[in-house]
Formats: C-alpha cells, sequence, structure tokens
C-alpha cells in the first residue's frame, strides 16, 4: 500500500504545531549556547523554570504567527480539500514559522548587544539605514552554524509536514464537525496568545519575570517573535495611580528645576562672569566595562583599553563611582543626556508620543545666546539623529555629507565602507567646524567607529589587532583618536573656556560576569573635563546617569530659568542624593546610596548592594532602605508617565 501523509486535521494540526515547539525549543538552546557566558548559571539553578516559561511564551508566539494556517485547515469548506488550497497552506505554513525561527536565531547573536529580545523598536533605530541588509549578510558569514541550524529546521519541517484532509462523510456532518474543530481551535488558538485559558490580562513581555530569579534571565524565556508581535503599534504608556494626591506626588519627586537664585545673582553681578562652551560627545559602546582606571576595584589588576582617557580620569577629570546609561541604544542617549529623559517602556524617538515638545541642552543654551550644532559622521539620514536634534533646538546638523565638501579633510577617502567616517578624522573636522562657530557655543558629537561590524583603518590594523572581543580594538582606536583631538584642541582660543563631556552611548559585548548582571548592563562612562582646572579630578563618590548631564551642564553655565530634567546637577548634589534609574524588560532599576532596587511596576522584585556586581544575594525584604526606594521610584515612573501621557515635557510658562 502506498504511504500517504494526509491525515485528519485535528491530528494534523496538532502533529505539525508540536513540531514547531521543538524548532522553538531548539532555537532557545542555540540562544542559550550562543550566550553561555551570561547565562552559565541556568542549568543549576532554574533550569526547569526556564523549560516552563519558555513553553509559555512559545505557544503565544505559535499561535500569534499561526492562526491564519489554523483558520485555513479548519474552515468549514469542501474547496480546502483540493490539493491547491493543502499546498497553499503548507507554504503558508512553512513560510512564516520560517521568519519566527529565523528571528529567533539572529537574537542569538543581536543579543549580546543589545542584553535584551528585539522588539519593534529594532526598526526605529535602523530603519532608515541601508546598510542593515549588509550587516546581516555580513554576521550570517561570521555565524554559518546557525545558517546551517536554520536550514536543518526548516527541511524538517518541511519533510515532517502532515496534510490535513478530512475523512469522506456525509455533507452535513462535514460541515457540523468542520465548523466545531474550527471554533474549539479558535477558541485555544485565542487563549495561546493570551498565556492562558483563564488568564484576566494576556501575557507581556514583563510577564517573563515570574519564571525567573535574575531579571536578565527574562530573554531566555521570550522569543523574538512573541517580543515584535506584542510591541506592534501599542501604547506603552500608561498611567500609573500610585499617587492619588498630585502634591503629595511632587514633594516626593519632581523633574522641574529651579535656577539657584544665589549663584545667578552671582554670576549676573560678576562683571569678569563668561558662560562656557559645552561640548558632548557621546561615545559609541563605551561602556564602563573597557576602561583600567573605572575597574581597578572591580577587576584587580585589569588594564582595560582607554589609555587616553583613563589618563584623563587620573589627572584632569571628573567621574562618579556608579555611572550608568539611562537606555541600551543609540537612540536612548541623546534624549537622555541631551533633554534629561530616561527611557522608559520604549525608546522616545521611536514612541507614540515622540511628536510631545521636548526642550533640552541646546534650546536652553540658544536662549542664553550659544550657538548649537550636532556632528555625526554617518549620512545626515542615519538613524534620525538629525531630525531629533532639530527638534530639540539644535542650529545646526553636520554629516558625513558636510564632511566630505568641507576641503580641509580627506573627503571620501575617509568613509569606513560601513557606517561613515572614522572617528579619527571626524574628531579633527570636529574641532575645525568648533573654531568656525562663535562663542559661546555647544555641541554634541555622536562617534561610530566602535559600532558593529567593529573594524579599524588599514594603517591601523597591525596596531590594533584582534583582542577578547572584536570590539576592543575600535576601542583602542577611538580612545587614541580622542587623545589627538584633545591634543589639538588645547591649540584654540576657545579650549580652556570649554566644559567636555564624554558618555558612553549605551554598554555593548562584555566578557565579565560583573557586567552581565541587570543593573551593570548599563554601566557606562560618564566622564566631566574642564581644562582650566575648576574640577577636583578623579574617581568621586556618588551615582551618575546621563539624566544628569543636562542639570550639570546647566548648573555651571548659570541657567537661569526653570528646566526638565529626571536627574541632578553633580556638581550640587550631595552624593547620598544622587540616584540613577533604567528599564530593562518590564523592570525598572532604581540606584541610590548603596543598592538597586528592581521593581517590575507593581512590586519589588529584588534589592542587591551595588558592590554585588554579578547581584547573587537578593536581599528583598531585609534592607531598611527598600520602602523609601520603592515610594521614590514609583514617583518618577508616574511623573514620567503623567508628562508623557499629558505632553508637559517642559516646564510651564
Amino acid at each position: 500500500m502506498k504511504r500517504t501523509s494526509n491525515h485528519t486535521p485535528v491530528w494534523a494540526v496538532v502533529w505539525n504545531i508540536l513540531l514547531l515547539y521543538v524548532a522553538y525549543g531548539v532555537t532557545r538552546l542555540a540562544f542559550l549556547l550562543e550566550n553561555l557566558s551570561t547565562y552559565d548559571h541556568v542549568f543549576t539553578l532554574d533550569a526547569w523554570s526556564i523549560v516552563v516559561g519558555g513553553l509559555y511564551f512559545d505557544t503565544s508566539a505559535i499561535a500569534y504567527t499561526n492562526a491564519l494556517y489554523i483558520l485555513m485547515v479548519f474552515l468549514p469548506c469542501h474547496l480546502k480539500e483540493t490539493g491547491l488550497w493543502q499546498r497553499i497552506c503548507k507554504w503558508i505554513y512553512i513560510v512564516v514559522n520560517a521568519l519566527g525561527l529565523a528571528m529567533n536565531l539572529g537574537d542569538s547573536v543581536y543579543f549580546q548587544y543589545t542584553a535584551r529580545r528585539t522588539t519593534m523598536a529594532f526598526f526605529s533605530e535602523f530603519g532608515g539605514d541601508d546598510k542593515l541588509g549588509t550587516i546581516v549578510g555580513y554576521e550570517f558569514l561570521r555565524h554559518w552554524y546557525l545558517v546551517l541550524l536554520f536550514v536543518v529546521l526548516m527541511v524538517a519541517l518541511y519533510k515532517l509536514y502532515r496534510t490535513p484532509k478530512a475523512p469522506i462523510q456525509p455533507r452535513c456532518r462535514y460541515y457540523v464537525v468542520q465548523t466545531l474543530s474550527l471554533l474549539v481551535a479558535g477558541y485555544l488558538c485565542w487563549a495561546g496568545m493570551r498565556g492562558g485559558l483563564w488568564d484576566s490580562r494576556p501575557i507581556k513581555i514583563s510577564t517573563a519575570n515570574q519564571f525567573i530569579i535574575r531579571p536578565n534571565d527574562a530573554s531566555l524565556i521570550l522569543n523574538t517573535p512573541f517580543s515584535m508581535l506584542r510591541t506592534i503599534g501599542k501604547n506603552s504608556y500608561i498611567r500609573p495611580a500610585y499617587y492619588t494626591d498630585e502634591s503629595e506626588l511632587e514633594s516626593i519627586f519632581t523633574p522641574i528645576h529651579q535656577p539657584d537664585s544665589s549663584i545667578v545673582s552671582r554670576q549676573s553681578n560678576d562683571s569678569s562672569f563668561t558662560r562656557k562652551n559645552v561640548v558632548v560627545i557621546f561615545l559609541e559602546s563605551f561602556g564602563r566595562e573597557y576602561f583600567g582606571s573605572l575597574n581597578r576595584d572591580i577587576l584587580p589588576g585589569y588594564k582595560g583599553y582607554t589609555t587616553f582617557l583613563d589618563s584623563l580620569i587620573d589627572h584632569a577629570a571628573v567621574t562618579y563611582r556608579y555611572t550608568y546609561a539611562n537606555g541600551k541604544a543609540s537612540i536612548d542617549a541623546m534624549p537622555s543626556a541631551l533633554s534629561g529623559l530616561p527611557m522608559f517602556v520604549e525608546s522616545f524617538v521611536a514612541a507614540s508620543h515622540a511628536t510631545n515638545h521636548l526642550g533640552g541642552m541646546a534650546a536652553c543654551l540658544d536662549s542664553l545666546g550659544y550657538e548649537t550644532a550636532f556632528f555625526h559622521g554617518a549620512p545626515a539620514s542615519s538613524l534620525g539623529f538629525q531630525g531629533f536634534t532639530k527638534s530639540i533646538g539644535f542650529q545646526h546638523a553636520w554629516s558625513q555629507e558636510d564632511f566630505e565638501a568641507d576641503s580641509r579633510t580627506e573627503g571620501r577617502a575617509a568613509y569606513d565602507n560601513w557606517w561613515g567616517i572614522w572617528d579619527e578624522p571626524f574628531l579633527q573636522y570636529f574641532r575645525m567646524k568648533m573654531s568656525d562657530m562663535k562663542e559661546p557655543f555647544m555641541t554634541a558629537l555622536f562617534t561610530l567607529t566602535s559600532h558593529h561590524p567593529f573594524h579599524v583603518p588599514d594603517k591601523y590594523k597591525e596596531v590594533y589587532r584582534e583582542e577578547e572581543l572584536p570590539i576592543h580594538k575600535c576601542i583602542r582606536y577611538t580612545d587614541n583618536a580622542l587623545r589627538r583631538f584633545f591634543a589639538e584642541a588645547a591649540k584654540e582660543p576657545w579650549f580652556k573656556n570649554t566644559i567636555f563631556v564624554l558618555t558612553g552611548d549605551h554598554t555593548n559585548a562584555s566578557n565579565h560576569a560583573e557586567y552581565k548582571s541587570g543593573i551593570n548592563q548599563f554601566s557606562t562612562s560618564i566622564i566631566f573635563y574642564d581644562p582650566s582646572g575648576h574640577l577636583t579630578p578623579g574617581i568621586h563618590d556618588g551615582i551618575a546617569q546621563q539624566t544628569d548631564i543636562l542639570p550639570t551642564i546647566l548648573g555651571a553655565v548659570g541657567y537661569p530659568k526653570p528646566y526638565m530634567a529626571f536627574g541632578c546637577d553633580l556638581f550640587n548634589t550631595p552624593a547620598k542624593d544622587t540616584w540613577a534609574v533604567n528599564y530593562l524588560d518590564g523592570v525598572y532599576q532604581y540606584c541610590k546610596g548603596d543598592y538597586v532596587l528592581q521593581f517590575d511596576g507593581e512590586q519589588a522584585i529584588g534589592i542587591y548592594r551595588l558592590t554585588d556586581y554579578r547581584m547573587q544575594h537578593n536581599l528583598k525584604g531585609q534592607v531598611a532602605e527598600q520602602s523609601q526606594m520603592e515610594c521614590e521610584l514609583k514617583a518618577v515612573i508616574q511623573q514620567y508617565m503623567n508628562r508623557m501621557i499629558d505632553n508637559r515635557l517642559i516646564p510651564d510658562e
């Protein structure tokens, strides 16, 4: 008898869906193995919870992505019994699930740079870049084994697929059976999407935290199709009700800063007072981990990769014992540092409220007569930087095209063939352009060489060779480019009347366990340098975050008006009152004093000492400061959400 692959619709669908569970499990295992240094603890601590939680989210993703396939299989219509209909069903099943599995395998690689599953915000960050396809192709070659695994999975799905075909039966019975099957399958599919038959609310990304001990394990529970689907067109900002009394909320925390009247008065009466130029340099991927000077207590004997910046910190610049980014992507850094706005739930640039009126450093200093300009060595359209900077008040925006058109530069010869102009020549262009500007000026620059795929110019390939991680040679290259920039800038007449801020936009790949924990995945660099010598150099006690940059600079230049910032003036705030906040996979992290609190929006899920760099000892319920930290964090969240929803991101007139 000839073997057939035809089966009743119910058993065929059950079999084909079970194949997907196996395939999703294989891609999760690939994700784990590709990021084993981050997740090696799961084999001994919570492996079973990872399995259960993974099935929970895989069910939702499979239900979402296969809803059309299930509808076509159970549709009460004889047309679906034809060979053409069945072939269409099979190819819908194959193509849709190929996309989902490819997303999972792709995130196995991309995760090391973001520490989270990819969401729809990815397309807001990279959607305008024509280099994305080239980078994906490059990673295909580097991770050929994952491509091979994808091919094996797809061949297996194709070969093992069972064709659903209803048995021959009377017409009336056929329609009754198929209709009932469709209703049952539809209900189960709906329940699977929501995460259960009786759950009152659909599962969301933050639900993953119910299955894990450490919040940064959430990405191992999740899958990428779910993360993408659950963030399509979502209004992520929901008005919380932690405090019903507005005056109580304002008394606990307000982001509105009032100028120090004594400082403003003193400056206005000092005829010799000159406002300083301000230069903010965003260093692509310059996490704290790469600095030798910032890790002497954490990693004894560690030299790092930032020889110049280490020397600057030791002898001339100021930084703080704990320094954090407010987001995990490049498009999070500028709203944080330039406008005092942290990233909660989704990037401001990608949010549904991105048209809200957001002020910031450029707009504030423009009102004091500053000339302002933003620089980025990539094309003008890259990452939406120029559009954002113009929206917050920058007068000029200069990019790769302007560099190439300037006769003082190397022109197109300085293009890196990936993202834009190499950092070394672009930093010198930056210096020359600032010398053309009228003082006082405020500028911001975003470097790019230390971005994936981590190349350095040919002339430096023997100087900066491959080390533990591909990014390390790029960190050394950009550090040296900064050395050359400051050496030349020191010759300019504006140099000594300038305050420089250098901050990593976010963290990147890590090879130390101390920087793979929840809060330390945000440990970036924040450095203040005043060549006039008005700052006491070294590592000061306290906590610093990117949202502190705006109030610190406005305080330093004597800005005389109210402004909004979710941060503090580091130069005029006692160390015990400094703080930081960030958000990852549904969990808010709030640092203050000696601790970091983790809060899922409803309750505290952990509190750790900041010196517990690997976050191995959860002190929830054992720390007296926990209650006050919860109150303060709730006030920060509620102020953020209320102001975002109400479009109140600048002070009332």
